[in-house]
């Protein structure tokens, strides 16, 4: 059996207060199941939340980390796309193409990931708190394949719902090409795939507004 060795050193009182933190912390990001996003579930009738969102990303890590530019530890980066919207539950989702919104995000997000990662135990939370600031700065090949995938599920699920929320949104693929511009850092095959099933088919059809083309290419 595994047992942690630090464990053995605690008192039971030294135990019951991180148990206290940890499940603090626990009970805290069950409220990242009310924070909605703008993207449609399959069906086209009701949008994902954060939680749903993160799940996603982590079975998608399992099934896809094969196609990573670089070689990926697989639990660190499901770790990192499970956490990585945590700060939402402060901070609120912020739509990829509100460009108002963007501004102040990242002080939004940075005071809600010094409050809610710092619920854990002092170990945790730096852990925790470590693999967002990672996830944010894009820094290593865990990083990027988790940017990726935050990408790519959501075009995804756009192209499932037959471009519902780009046609809502009249969304541009001048938009979706400058959100994607390091998409393919964490793997060029998912970014290509995604791409050309995903979006090109979308833009063929009307669902994205092509702002790219030349007219005088007609």
């Amino acid at each position: 059996m595994n047992e942690n060795p630090d464990s053995k050193k605690r008192t039971s009182p030294e135990i019951d207060a991180r148990l206290d933190k940890q499940f603090h912390f626990i009970r805290e990001i069950d409220k990242e199941k009310f924070i909605g996003r703008q993207t449609y579930l399959s069906d086209g009738i009701r949008k994902e939340n954060d939680a749903e969102h993160a799940w996603h990303l982590a079975l998608m890590t399992i099934l896809l980390g094969e196609y990573a530019n670089e070689p990926i530890d697989i639990l660190k980066t499901v770790t990192m796309v499970l956490i990585h919207d945590i700060v939402e539950i402060d901070a609120g989702d912020t739509y990829a193409y509100d460009e108002e919104a963007k501004k102040t995000q990242r002080a939004r997000e940075e005071k809600a990931a010094e409050r809610i990662f710092h619920l854990l135990p002092d170990d945790q939370a730096r852990k925790l708190r470590g693999l967002w600031e990672e996830f944010e700065a894009g820094s290593t090949p865990e990083a990027r394949f988790a940017r990726t995938m935050d990408n790519v599920q959501p075009a995804m699920l756009n192209a499932a719902t037959d471009g519902k929320a780009w046609t809502e949104r009249s969304v541009k693929l001048g938009q979706i090409l400058e959100r994607n511009k390091r998409t393919a850092s964490g793997s060029e095959t998912l970014w290509e795939y995604a791409k050309s099933q995903f979006i090109d088919p979308h833009v063929m059809n009307g669902h994205i507004i092509d702002d790219e083309s030349n007219p005088n290419d007609n």
